[in-house]
């Protein structure tokens, strides 16, 4: 398998490859045309130059001086590298810039055609040998000499040069070009190489980190770095998973032991007193109480098993929207708080509900409020004092409902105040007062309303205990009573639409 470090490092040098080779062609051609162009622009020109000056001597004395017109060529030619030579009317060649003896042009006759064609067209541009004049064809430009617009020509100037002088400094150009480009595509690759390796490290550390976590090491942690681009966010948020997975295996372990002992001491507890009836250890005339007793702890067990189906079921199911439907909160605090009037008379407790007398329409699953709010009760009532209490208020603001559920009791130590949420928590008031309480109740109470995505708080002074929680309030929605909406739910068993007289 290939690494990521090997194909960013193989892209990158394919793409800077096939940019060089892209530019390189097109440099040749772009290039080779560019050269080609000016060297035949400057031909012209030099054309020009020497039409110009034996034109002005024809014009003053229609004499030229051979020998005077054979040193200017020749001057041309040492400067530009072109040849030139000089035809009378009819394409006799008369006058060369090569030394004398030395020019094989003289005393030729150049074709006609081109004669003609210089006439027809004002000038010659073109790659020839001029039909065996030249012994290689080669670049020519040649123009007419006249003494006005509108005369004949009084002969033609022919400026030359090889192709491969031309060829020969555009090949060196060439080498040139591509010893560059080799060299910068060396350093890039060898920059490619180095950024890719470096980019690939931190990635590496994850692999190794992430072969760790499977094997249940959740203590590794990859470097961060210290930039701002992805792979510094990628790493941070790599070692801020790492902490929450560690986290969650010590929370898991944790949870794990304290429903170990949760369950184990009441099994023991029962599985002790059954023996002891069975066997005869416990006397017959006390055999009810230690059966009261084992009756205890299994509902206690029960309980256990009923908070943690409970905190599954809304892990699986978490804040399910399908569930959440719009419901008179002010009913449902009313129809919680009737469930607890036994329990209430019994420790001599008076329930004082603050309630406006308006519905109240909240947006939330009904089923799993009614039980933040049985919890919440529960542990009022076991925790107020006797003859104490408890209020219920319930309020509006800022598109949320408040409930306050508030006994009289004894305070919560403040250093217990934060981990009152937490699984299994029992602090030393909870023991002596909640023998039968598992340590779920208010863990579910706040999983349930985090689900919700809503807030709850806790205060405890002066022997007050305070529980607020918040729900959305509902838009622009009138709430039927159970009621109605029993009365309507008839109507539809029986076939009657809503409206109708029976």
């Amino acid at each position: 398998m290939k690494s990521i470090y090997f194909k960013n490092f193989l892209a990158t040098a394919v793409m800077v490859l096939v940019s060089f080779l892209m530019i390189g062609v097109a440099f040749v051609f772009i290039g080779q045309g560019y050269v080609i162009k000016s060297h035949r622009e400057s031909m012209e020109q030099n054309a020009k130059t020497v039409t110009r000056l034996v034109v002005s001597m024809l014009a003053t004395d229609r004499y030229i001086d051979a020998g005077y017109l054979r040193v200017m060529l020749t001057f041309t030619e040492s400067i530009s590298g072109n040849q030139v030579f000089l035809t009378d009317a009819e394409g006799y060649v008369f006058s060369c810039s090569d030394e004398i003896g030395r020019c094989q042009h003289i005393g030729n006759y150049v074709p006609e055609y081109y004669i003609n064609t210089v006439n027809r067209l004002g000038k010659l541009d073109t790659t020839t040998d001029l039909d065996g004049l030249f012994s290689t064809p080669r670049y020519v430009f040649a123009m007419p000499l006249t003494l006005t617009q509108d005369s004949e020509p009084e002969g033609y100037i022919f400026v030359s040069t090889d192709k491969s002088t031309i060829m020969g400094a555009w090949s060196a150009f060439i080498w040139v070009f591509f010893a560059v480009t080799l060299a910068v595509l060396f350093l890039a690759l060898v920059l490619s190489l180095v950024v890719s390796k470096k980019m690939a490290e931190p990635l590496d550390e994850m692999t190794a980190a992430a072969r760790r976590f499977a094997h249940g090491d959740f203590s590794v942690r990859v470097r961060e770095d210290k930039g701002t681009d992805e792979l510094a966010a990628l790493t941070s948020s790599f070692n801020n998973m790492a902490d929450s997975l560690e986290r969650s295996e010590q929370q898991r372990n944790e949870f794990i032991a304290n429903v170990s002992h949760e369950l184990k001491t009441p099994m023991t507890t029962i599985a002790g007193f059954a023996d002891g009836i069975l066997d005869g250890t416990i006397p017959k005339d006390q055999e009810d109480k230690y059966l009261a007793t084992i009756a205890d702890e299994t509902r206690r067990l029960s309980r256990l098993v009923r908070h943690m189906l409970s905190l599954s079921r809304l892990k699986s199911q978490g804040s399910d929207l399908t569930k959440r439907r719009n419901f008179d909160l002010n009913e449902l605090i009313i129809r919680t708080l009737l469930s607890f009037e036994g329990r209430t008379e019994d420790k001599g407790l008076t329930i004082d509900p603050q309630l406006p007398e308006d519905h109240m329409t909240v947006t939330a699953d009904p089923d799993s409020i009614t039980q933040v709010l049985y919890n919440l009760l529960d542990n009022a009532v076991k925790f107020a004092a006797q003859d104490s209490t408890i209020t219920v208020l319930l309020w509006k603001q800022g598109g949320k409902a408040y409930v306050s559920v508030k006994d009289e009791g004894e305070t919560i130590p403040a250093d217990d105040l934060p981990l009152i949420f937490d699984r299994f928590h029992k602090s030393d008031r909870s023991r002596s007062l909640d023998r039968d309480g598992v340590g779920l109740g208010l863990y579910l109470v706040k999983s349930i309303l985090d689900a919700h995505n809503e807030d709850i708080a806790v205060t405890s002074r002066d022997g007050v205990t305070e529980f607020v929680f918040t729900l959305t309030l509902a838009r622009d929605v009138k709430p039927k009573s159970e009621a109605k909406k029993r009365a309507e739910g008839r109507r539809k068993q029986e076939g009657e639409k809503p409206g109708e007289q029976g």
